[in-house]
């Protein structure tokens, strides 16, 4: 029988083992995907079935730099607990130093890479959640290159930023980075802020200002307050220096003669919707079906 990419995919995605030992159990069954799997649990490789499903939003960030070039990378885990077992944090220190040397910000490039002990991501990944018994996903990878100073900050393990320096030196880089992780901002200036963005909130300064009655012109300067305070949360330069908000960050780069050309601030989880469970509440459903 002839074994096809989408059988051998489709065998991956339910046990989490990897393509070449998917094939191969694919083709010891006659293209059985029940016998394939039962083959591949029976070989220890299958531990990962039906993993997939599982929401990992926990992990590490990790942070690789060299020679005013870094990658930081985000390695997702279903627990707190598996993020902080050795083996898993081994396996995403050694993510990012691949990162780095395959210099890419693709995860599926990544994936393909080879670790130091010659087994790509992907298999050192898959090896993994057999071993630990969780989902555990490469979630994304970025590369940063600073063409003086590189300036990076690990808060927790959870939070990381990143941060390209022209001028300054490397304790400013740093700060700026520790500040960053801090306050998530979402640009560098307001030249940089989408359009859309700032049209979607002058529309909604526009429509709560209108509510107060007030004359045109008036209202013109509420709108333009607003906005102003606005840019100043979302962008970089425009806010207070964790370390001293007496002084905002573009003054304290004015002060260094610096600028800042790249940021990346990655935080564990963020976007993933993880579901909660409430023990109670299933307590009490369990019981109420049971009464049915």
């Amino acid at each position: 029988m002839t074994i096809s990419a989408s059988m051998v995919k489709e065998l991956r995605e339910r046990t989490g083992a990897g393509m070449m030992e998917c094939k191969k159990a694919l083709v010891e069954t006659d293209g059985n995907a029940e016998a394939a799997v039962e083959l591949l649990r029976k070989s220890g490789q299958a531990k990962a079935d039906k993993k997939a499903g599982r929401v990992a939003a926990d992990g590490l960030v990790v942070v690789a730099s060299d020679n005013g070039r870094a990658a930081i990378v985000e390695i997702n885990s279903e627990t707190d607990f598996v993020a902080k077992d050795e083996n898993f944090v081994a396996f995403a220190n050694a993510v990012a130093d691949a990162a780095l040397a395959a210099e890419t910000s693709d995860v599926d490039t990544l994936n393909a890479q080879a670790l130091d002990d010659g087994r790509t991501v992907e298999v050192a990944r898959t090896e993994l959640v057999a071993k630990v018994g969780e989902k555990i996903s490469v979630r994304r990878v970025a590369q940063i290159d600073a063409a003086d100073h590189l300036g990076y900050y690990i808060h927790g393990a959870r939070i990381g930023a990143v941060v390209a320096l022209t001028g300054g030196d490397a304790d400013l880089a740093r700060d700026i980075a520790m500040h960053v992780a801090a306050t998530n901002p979402e640009c560098i200036d307001a030249d940089s802020v989408p359009a859309d963005v700032l049209e979607r909130e002058r529309r909604i300064f526009s429509e709560q200002a209108a509510e107060s009655g007030k004359p045109a012109e008036i209202i013109e300067k509420m709108v333009t307050g607003r906005l102003a305070k606005f840019l100043k949360e979302i962008t970089l330069l425009g806010q207070p220096f964790v370390r001293d908000p007496d002084v905002t960050i573009d003054k304290l780069l004015q002060g260094a003669g610096a600028t800042v050309s790249r940021f990346v601030r990655f935080e564990v989880g963020e976007g993933i919707e993880k579901k909660v469970e409430n023990f109670a509440d299933e307590v009490m459903k369990q019981i109420e079906d049971a009464r049915k």
